[in-house]
């Protein structure tokens, strides 16, 4: 049986304060709240800065017992060093705290910006560098900076995989040797709703589907019509049976993927107008149903 969980990318924002969220609900139990709307939340804070063991434990604890999260790895890796000279950034990541989480963390989503171009022999080395399971990040992590060798860092649940997501930005990606980069390493290629702003593609690349739905038509902003909403609740279904939907975007069309089922993470990130947790809410009820 494959797991299907439909969520939404971060939880605190203001607007969503006296609507989605009821009014004078404290903001300490935000996330409690909307782990209980959701079955899955993309930890958005971890792009912009390190957090720490106790922040990752607390998330953990504050959610139901069989919730997930995924967490969007540093933008000090994929934006600022660029790939880079990112041993001790990806020390340092792996150090933060992430892997305390334990049996509540799924993938690690990696985004790369608009202006980064593939590099065929600078992904593989990155793809290569990321640790496939939770005894490898530890072993990762032991070599962060000192400052991050703190109760806790080294938690994590007894070894077992790590599941790791790439979103591009850029239509150099949209090569067939990148795919097979991905293919390798089990790592799987993100979804991206984009409303047409960048590239759109959905090959299988690992044994789960990642997507981010951006919105609609209009980036961040719109949100998703019961049209919408069943055009994605049937490709989801059909991903998570082990099929390929039959217009599928591809990449690359020569490699057609192994039909197993396949575990599906699918998170909106259309926030601006509080559209993201109605459309997570109202998808999730159609997979219910169907």
């Amino acid at each position: 049986m494959s797991d299907v969980r439909i969520g939404i990318s971060g939880w605190r924002y203001a607007p969503w304060r006296g609507d989605f969220y009821p009014k004078g609900l404290v903001q300490h139990r935000e996330l409690e709240f909307a782990s209980r709307a959701v079955s899955s939340i993309e930890i958005n804070g971890s792009f912009y800065g390190l957090q720490t063991p106790e922040r990752y434990r607390k998330w953990a604890a504050q959610t139901p017992e069989d919730f997930v999260f995924s967490v969007k790895a540093p933008r000090f890796i994929t934006h600022v060093r660029r790939l880079l000279d990112i041993d001790e950034p990806l020390a340092n990541f792996f150090a933060s705290g992430l892997l305390g989480m334990k049996e509540k963390l799924g993938p690690i989503l990696w985004q790369f910006p608009p202006s980064f171009r593939f590099d065929e022999r600078l992904f593989a080395d990155f793809l290569a560098k990321l640790p496939a399971d939770t005894d490898q990040a530890r072993s990762l992590a032991r070599h962060a900076s000192a400052r991050l060798h703190v109760a806790g860092y080294l938690d994590a649940t007894e070894d077992r995989p790590l599941r790791h997501a790439v979103e591009i930005r850029n239509a150099s990606f949209c090569d067939p040797a990148f795919i097979e980069l991905l293919r390798q390493r089990g790592v799987a290629l993100v979804v991206a709703d984009t409303a047409g702003k960048w590239p759109y593609a959905e090959d299988i690349t690992a044994d789960f589907l990642y997507l981010r739905l951006h919105g609609d038509a209009e980036l961040y902003v719109s949100g998703y019509s019961p049209e919408a909403l069943q055009h994605w609740q049937q490709r989801i279904a059909t991903w998570a049976a082990g099929g390929q939907p039959d217009d599928a975007e591809l990449i690359d069309a020569s490699h057609p993927p192994r039909r197993r089922p396949r575990d599906v993470y699918c998170y909106f990130d259309n926030d601006v107008k509080v559209r993201a947790p109605y459309d997570a809410r109202a998808l999730r009820e159609l997979l219910e149903r169907s």
